[in-house]
């Protein structure tokens, strides 16, 4: 039996219509992207969404309760590209390279979701952060741990690194390329390292980031002392 995912809205969320629900995470997401989570604001939220306030807390409990909501809504579009790569069996830096293109794709239709999550953070609100991390690390850290793992046994990746920590760094390499397409400190930085022509060169990109990854985790072809 599947497990069931956690849920931070009631029952009445589920009742509206699937249009009238987007409308109001899409708002949700582009306050709490915008101005953090403290300084969001639910009346702003439900003007823009055309809700009252009081049709918002029939559908959340709390203000945590409809920003955790938001930041589900935009995993779940995660999961679906995660899965879909994860579920062709095929050569290990093929999936990564898929992987890196996705990140880049996503980032850039989707920029708002990215900022959002750039937002969570640097949250200072420490159990926040903690729910957060946990839903939104938990997917990727099995995704890309169980891709390793298959390449070790398959003899694509070195043997010699430890699946977790090559999963952590190569998250941490696609969540820096995610965030330099859609928040501003980030792209400065991207722009900086990379040249101010970056963003109109996605090909170049990729391809530097592959090199970089399989030298990483592929086998030594080379002989011992060279």
């Amino acid at each position: 039996m599947p497990e069931r995912k956690e849920v931070y809205h009631k029952a009445t969320f589920e009742n509206i219509s699937e249009e009238k629900r987007k409308k109001i995470l899409d708002v949700a997401v582009n306050e709490f992207a915008t101005k953090g989570f403290e300084n969001a604001n639910i009346n702003t939220i439900a003007k823009k969404a055309e809700v009252s306030v009081g049709s918002l807390y029939k559908y959340f409990d709390t203000k945590t309760d409809l920003f955790l909501t938001s930041v589900s809504y935009g995993i779940s579009s995660l999961e679906e590209i995660l899965d879909a790569i994860n579920e062709v069996e095929e050569d290990v830096i093929l999936k990564l390279e898929k992987l890196i293109r996705a990140a880049i794709d996503f980032s850039r239709r989707n920029a708002v979701m990215i900022k959002l999550y750039n937002e969570f953070t640097t949250e200072r609100n420490a159990e926040l952060g903690k729910k957060l991390a946990e839903k939104m690390e938990s997917i990727t850290a099995d995704a890309y741990k169980t891709a390793i793992i298959q390449g070790q046994i398959s003899g694509e990746i070195r043997t010699d690194i430890d699946p977790g920590m090559a999963a952590f760094l190569m998250d941490n390499l696609l969540v820096t390329l995610q965030f330099s397409y859609a928040c501003d400190y980030y792209s400065e930085r991207y722009r900086i390292y990379a040249g101010d022509d970056i963003f109109e060169k996605d090909e170049f990109a990729v391809r530097n980031i592959v090199k970089f990854v399989k030298a990483a985790l592929k086998p030594n072809i080379y002989p011992k002392g060279m």
